[in-house]
């Protein structure tokens, strides 16, 4: 089987709908199959990564644990769009895992080199 580039960018805050889980739920399937996995955060997806998130509040599981998981499934690294932190007031110090932040052109050159990019 021939390994492809997959792309996952997600979106979506970590709460208020699927969106987010599902996105991590595809990329680590994707990686268990062995494909070369890049999954970026952008836009309120970058909310995703806030350090120290508890969701017992709303009865749901905090997405952190999740994201803890991806360098085991062989998720190298999170990457992650610097517009999007800028705008929301973020930077790697307030983010729960290592993460590579890319600026515009690094987020439209991924894309291209990418055989399959999952958007949600």
């Amino acid at each position: 089987m021939q390994q492809k580039s997959l792309t996952f960018i997600t979106r979506q805050a970590p709460y208020g709908s699927n969106k987010a889980k599902l996105v991590i739920d595809a990329a680590l399937a994707a990686a268990v199959f062995e494909q070369q996995v890049n999954f970026l955060f952008m836009d309120d997806g970058v909310f995703q990564l806030v350090q120290n998130q508890t969701a017992e509040s709303i009865s749901s599981k905090t997405i952190g644990r999740a994201l803890e998981t991806l360098e085991l499934y062989g998720i190298e690294q999170a990457l992650v769009d610097s517009v999007s932190l800028e705008e929301r007031a973020l930077s790697a110090e307030d983010l729960a895992i290592p993460v590579k932040i890319l600026n515009v052109e690094q987020v439209r050159q991924l894309a291209a080199r990418s055989d399959v990019v999952i958007n949600l």
